[in-house]
This record gives C-alpha cells, structure tokens and sequence, in this order.
C-alpha cells in the first residue's frame, strides 16, 4: 500500500489549475476541483503530453498537445473508454495536499517537477 506523500500547499494549486509534482519516481498531476484534489498520472496514454500544463474545465482536463480528455477524479476519458490514464488517492491535512502512489524504492517525494 502506497504512503501518503505531501506534494504543496493548497493555495500553491489555484482552483481550475494543476500542478506536476514527483512522487515516488512518477510524475504526477494534481488538480484543484473548487477546492478537492485530485491526483492522476501526468503523462496523457496518446503521445505522453503533460495533462498538468492542460486546460481544466470542471473536473475534465484537455492534454495540451493534441486535444484528448481526461476526468481528473477517476483519470477516464469521457470520449473514448478505452483511453485513461491511472488515479492516486489524495487528502489534504492542515493545508497540505498529500498523494499516494506506489513508486520505486529511494524515489524522490513531493518535489516540483520539472515541466
């Protein structure tokens, strides 16, 4: 089972935003839905475009290279159902944003990464 990990603040993810952090040697993005959190790999399943850098409207962020969707709370494409990219748990405790993602033994956490 994978730790909770602290990634940021809240106030660093502004509502309607995500960030890509490193977790446990993956890159993932967190988005602030109205002030939930959601946590899905950053890499888009079509040609591995950063889904944090994407356009978020609602709980559906558009990967910015080349248009595919993803619903950042369960990491499913509305448009196609064979594309999605995995989900992580979140949870946020005194301000902090925490994500669990199994990952590779001596990894990194909660940096930025960078994209």
């Amino acid at each position: 089972m994978a730790e909770f990990v602290r990634v940021a603040r809240t106030k660093d993810i502004p509502a309607g935003e995500g960030r890509a952090f490193a977790v446990n040697g993956r890159v993932v993005a967190v988005f602030n839905v109205g002030g939930r959190f959601h946590a899905i790999d950053n890499t888009c399943a079509h040609q591995q475009g950063p889904l944090a850098e994407g356009d978020l409207e609602g709980c559906v962020v558009t990967c910015p290279w080349h248009g595919w969707t993803y619903d950042v709370t369960s990491g499913q494409s509305p448009d196609d159902a064979a594309a999605c990219v995995e989900r992580f748990d979140t949870r946020v405790e005194k301000g902090e944003v925490l994500v669990a993602v199994p990952g590779e033994a001596g990894a990194a956490d909660g940096e930025p990464a960078g994209t």
